[in-house]
């Protein structure tokens, strides 16, 4: 039977049937990790009902009679293994810029990406479109705080995101060790958690229980200094005044130390929600 290959057009799209060893994959695929159980199963699926949904695909800025994948890669993938010679394509005008775009959000809309990789396309997007936090967040129709939170857990030591690639810890982990501050405390902190297989909750007992020695021992070491400078310790009402405004914007307790045209000002929260909460605010501003 003859299969008609004329392309078809469909508003600013077109669908048409290709070989497989025409499409080149994605060098800016947001996913890096694909688990060979699953797409195993997707290329039995694939098998037994055929291909539900068209890859989609561009022309190769290099390559002649060849299309660069956009979206579609688990599914490229299971055809590989299928030996498929043809498959159905939607061909569609994409920039360079838009490629991470199209691909993570067809990612997002499949729950495909790792939490890492989730966060590290939310930084490039950033980066590329030089979009702010919010503007991204409407365009792929999530939460500003979903997206800060994400792309908080790249700051994490790298042996840190790797134990959340491969599930060794989970995101509720990880954004607890984030309030410790600094690498060295944060792994002092994994190494624990692994030792003794904590759950989030007991993590987050742990983490508060060093912030709170930490910061026992930061304000031992400034009444020391204090002492020994002879500075008094009653803010002026200048001071007061300014704790006072602090703690109406942040809605917690504020405390500002001063000295000789130096100091400190201390927020303090009371739970990893309201850290979160507290973190958003001040980027934010």
């Amino acid at each position: 039977m003859n299969r008609d290959h004329s392309p078809l057009n469909l508003s600013d799209e077109t669908l048409l049937h290709v070989s497989l060893e025409q499409i080149i994959p994605n060098p800016k695929q947001p996913r890096k990790h694909f688990s060979q159980k699953t797409l195993l199963e997707l290329a039995q699926s694939i098998r037994a009902q055929g291909i539900l949904q068209p890859l989609v695909v561009r022309k190769h800025q290099n390559l002649t009679n060849c299309y660069e994948l956009v979206a579609g890669e688990r599914r490229w993938r299971a055809l590989k293994q299928l030996e498929v010679n043809e498959v159905p394509v939607v061909l569609r005008e994409v920039g360079d810029d838009e490629m991470l775009e199209v691909s993570l959000l067809e990612n997002i809309q499949r729950e495909n990406l790792t939490i890492i990789e989730e966060a590290q396309a939310y930084h490039d997007l950033l980066k590329i479109h030089d979009y702010t936090q919010e503007e991204l967040a409407q365009r792929i129709g999530k939460d500003r705080s979903t997206i800060t939170n994400l792309m908080r857990l790249l700051k994490l030591p790298s042996a840190l995101k790797n134990d959340l690639e491969t599930g060794r810890i989970t995101s509720g982990h990880a954004r607890s060790i984030l309030a410790l501050p600094g690498e060295a405390f944060q792994l002092e902190m994994r190494q624990r958690l692994l030792r003794h297989s904590w759950s989030v909750r007991d993590t987050e007992r742990q983490v508060r229980l060093k912030l709170n020695s930490l910061t026992a021992g930061l304000e031992t070491q400034g009444n020391k200094k204090a002492v020994s400078e002879g500075s008094g310790a009653d803010h002026d009402a200048q001071l007061q005044n300014l704790e006072e405004k602090l703690q109406h914007l942040l809605q917690t307790r504020v405390k500002i130390k001063y000295h000789k045209g130096k100091g400190q000002i201390q927020i303090d929260y009371f739970s990893l929600e309201e850290f979160d909460r507290l973190y958003d605010l001040l980027i934010s501003s």
